[in-house]
């Protein structure tokens, strides 16, 4: 199984692609990166590139979900909906391709990779290289945060509804 991991941001996003094979093997780290708009740049002009962008990384990589994380409440409102309007233009390129999405609050991000949903940055990143046997943590901070939420999915456990019938 193929995950593509998304931190939003209309100025950053964060990604992450993970292989996970079903088993013990441990997860692997395919890519990732960030994809950087301008701030001067109109908004509908920077949500068309995330969106060009995240359509780009599911055509090279064919995942089979998409993994993001769930909006946030900033303490400015603003910030709040364009971060929204960033999410919806990932959601719209996963739903366009056909991939399985899964949205996780960060505080379940956070859980899922190091155990405590109020983990820091640095505790996130050290987790992430660590889970996937990395020399160093995945830089910067954004493209950590994307793998982490690729991570999230990949290491949940599935219900098997065909074991669960035996």
């Amino acid at each position: 199984m193929i995950v593509l991991g998304i931190d939003p941001g209309t100025a950053v996003m964060g990604y992450g692609v993970v292989s996970k094979e079903a088993g013990a093997a441990p997860p692997v780290l395919i890519e990732c990166g960030v994809l950087r708009t301008k701030s001067r740049d109109l908004l509908a002009v920077r949500l068309a590139e995330i969106f060009d962008g995240v359509t780009e990384l599911i055509q090279r990589h064919k995942p089979d979900a998409l993994s993001i994380e769930d909006v946030f409440y900033a303490r400015n409102v603003r910030t709040t909906i364009v971060l929204g309007h960033a999410r919806g233009v990932i959601l719209l390129a996963g739903v366009k391709a056909g991939l399985e999405i899964a949205e996780y609050p960060p505080a379940e991000i956070k859980k899922a990779v190091v155990g405590t949903g109020a983990a820091s940055k640095e505790q996130v990143q050290f987790m992430v290289a660590r889970l996937l046997r990395l020399k160093s943590a995945p830089q910067p901070a954004d493209a950590a945060d994307g793998v982490a939420a690729a991570l999230a999915f990949a290491l949940a456990p599935k219900f098997d509804l065909s074991k669960a019938l035996r």
